[in-house]
């Protein structure tokens, strides 16, 4: 992680270049990371039901962002960007933005598996799957642990 010099100035966006890498402040990730957590976490408790699949339906195109297109696009990073950030001040701590898309990549595996078994019919593996991708958001939550 990188540590910012309070003193000097700040670009308005969380996704800047280092050294020829792309780094992110990394309350972006963790606030998106607890919306995750939400989010599955209604899945758990509502399958089999549509809401669940409704609900899971919009965390894979979330994912989906986030991996395929980049972080400036996953809609929690934008939400952190435009409304959470400017209330709690700029970035004072930077991070590489490769882990959190991997993990946003991850995160999309495991919701399109759900995704597909819970429109099979199959909700054991539907658990199991959901369950591993919101272990892995609320790890990163909590604890700043990114597997």
């Amino acid at each position: 992680m990188t540590q910012l010099d309070p003193s000097a100035p700040t670009a308005p966006i969380d996704v800047a270049c280092d050294n020829g890498r792309t780094v992110v402040d990394v309350r972006g990730p963790r606030f998106g990371a607890a919306v995750t957590t939400v989010v599955l976490g209604l899945v758990l408790l509502t399958i089999p039901s549509p809401v669940a699949v409704a609900l899971l339906v919009v965390q894979t195109v979330v994912f989906g962002l986030g991996a395929l297109v980049g972080l400036k696009a996953q809609p929690y990073g934008v939400f952190f960007r435009r409304v959470v950030r400017p209330r709690i001040g700029p970035a004072t701590e930077l991070e590489d933005a490769a882990p959190p898309r991997f993990a946003q990549t991850v995160g999309l595996g495991f919701a399109l598996v759900g995704l597909v078994a819970l429109l099979l019919g199959a909700t054991t593996v539907a658990y199991v799957a959901v369950a591993f991708a919101f272990a892995a958001a609320f790890l990163n939550a909590a604890f700043a642990f990114c597997l």
